[in-house]
């Protein structure tokens, strides 16, 4: 098991629930409802997982400046997902009005899911054990379990997310003495 792995596998999911939306008629406001559910708690849960068990681990293990700026991007992302998962509760289910609201969902997940198969998993692959990816895919597979209901959606501020991180993964054997990477100053 492979905690890159994981995350591809659950954005595939995600992709295939937004495209099941896309064929369910306007009228069929029980399925659309249902299947809206699922996919709005799978998004909320799985950035609460990357940004516990993954984001964490790429500040650690990542090319430094890469790794910041990927993971500031993705919690910026993840706001912005969360804000448009947001958005949708305001329309009714099944009007033009609610479709379009899924279809920014749809594409702010998108854009964050591409960026960071690119760059993120990426680095992550480059720079993490197959053991460590194995013992962060139990954990993030544990969390999502664990959290099959969902999580309440909290936006963070990605500067304070990669300062607070970094303060956390930071061991005095490191030889840092606190300053240069963001937020160490």
């Amino acid at each position: 098991m492979d905690i890159t792995q994981l995350i591809l596998d659950d954005h595939h999911e995600q992709r295939r629930l937004f495209a099941i939306l896309e064929q369910v008629g306007t009228t069929d406001t029980t399925t659309l409802t249902a299947v809206w559910g699922r996919l709005s708690t799978f998004l909320e849960v799985h950035a609460a997982a990357e940004e516990q068990i993954f984001y964490p681990e790429l500040l650690r293990v990542g090319r430094a400046s890469a790794a910041e700026a990927e993971t500031l991007d993705a919690i910026s992302d993840h706001n912005e997902i969360r804000d448009a998962i947001a958005a949708v509760t305001g329309h009714p289910v099944g009007s033009s009005e609610w479709f379009a609201a899924v279809a920014a969902v749809n594409v702010a997940n998108g854009d964050h899911m591409a960026e960071e198969e690119r760059e993120g998993l990426t680095d992550f692959r480059r720079g993490a054990t197959l053991q460590l990816r194995h013992d962060l895919a139990v954990a993030f597979a544990a969390f999502e379990a664990s959290h099959n209901t969902g999580v309440r959606p909290v936006d963070l501020d990605p500067e304070a997310y990669v300062r607070e991180t970094e303060r956390a993964i930071a061991t005095p054997s490191d030889g840092s003495l606190g300053i240069g990477r963001l937020g160490r100053a």
